[in-house]
């Protein structure tokens, strides 16, 4: 017993232990979790305004105007042969599967591009992202591990710009982000938005309550590239809320888990200790009986 029992107090320890670790993780995590839900909270009403703003103005005039608007033929009629795919993905694990399903949407979406015929260019955001093309033995176009559970406005607008660029040119097709969409700290699934060509809100049921000074032209030359790097944004922050909230679940599993253990490890050291016990007390009475007799 006594080395059963030194054995089984160790592993209690260890398991107490990592509790501690996995419980400050938990705390940790849901204080990142309402700073990163506030950020997204905060984003929204803008997004919403540029996009009703969006509405407003294109018309089908102004769309054949501005390449970004403009959707390329397919690349069998001449069109770029490339798209670009943002995948933004956490720099830390320990959050569950949420990396994991950023990856195999990003998958999807990879197969499903390249089935069109398009070759992609694969921008990662984050170190499990990357680490994982890294592991399959495939190029980076772009490589951030700089931004962080921080994102702010101008890592979304470095992030893009090449991009804005490269597709004003008419070398990409399309660009995609995949993320997280946060809708809940427990449901954070993985989805996928078309960043270009910008595709106008299809809402004429509002009736515009401005003047437009100088003309809607000059407007949408600066609101376009704005409302790009707004959704690269709000994908960011989205997925850093939704990473927060699925370490968090994470971790509270793994504390409740441990919490299990540790109660099935006490149970049985107790009845080993009460077992080893009966055995001396019966030896000392069978003993004391050899005597009397």
């Amino acid at each position: 017993m006594a080395g059963k029992g030194r054995q089984l107090r160790g592993r209690i320890k260890s398991v107490q232990n990592t509790r501690k670790i996995t419980r400050t993780m938990e705390l940790v995590a849901t204080s990142k979790l309402k700073r990163a839900q506030d950020r997204v909270v905060a984003a929204r009403p803008y997004a919403e305004a540029l996009r009703d703003v969006l509405a407003d103005l294109v018309t089908p005039e102004l769309s054949d105007r501005f390449p970004l608007l403009r959707r390329p033929p397919p690349p069998e009629k001449g069109g770029p042969r490339k798209a670009a795919l943002i995948l933004v993905t956490s720099n830390r694990g320990l959050c569950g599967a949420f990396n994991s399903n950023l990856v195999k949407e990003a998958l999807r979406q990879i197969e499903r591009l390249q089935g069109a015929g398009y070759e992609v260019d694969i921008h990662s955001v984050g170190k499990k992202g990357a680490g994982y093309f890294k592991y399959l033995k495939r190029a980076l176009a772009a490589d951030r591990q700089d931004i962080g559970d921080k994102p702010t406005a101008d890592h979304a607008a470095s992030l893009v710009a090449p991009l804005i660029a490269a597709y004003e040119a008419g070398a990409l097709a399309s660009v995609d982000m995949v993320h997280a969409k946060f809708q809940s700290a427990l449901t954070t699934p993985p989805t996928t938005t078309r960043i270009l060509p910008v595709e106008p809100p299809k809402d004429r049921s509002r009736r515009p309550d401005y003047i437009l000074r100088p003309d809607p032209g000059a407007i949408l030359e600066q609101l376009l590239p704005l409302y790009v790097r707004n959704m690269v944004y709000r994908g960011l922050v989205e997925t850093v809320a939704g990473e927060q909230g699925a370490r968090r679940t994470a971790m509270k599993n793994a504390t409740d888990n441990a919490g299990e253990i540790i109660e099935y490890l006490t149970r049985t050291y107790n009845r080993q200790r009460q077992a080893a016990i009966t055995q001396e007390i019966s030896e000392i009475v069978g003993g004391a009986a050899a005597l009397q007799g």
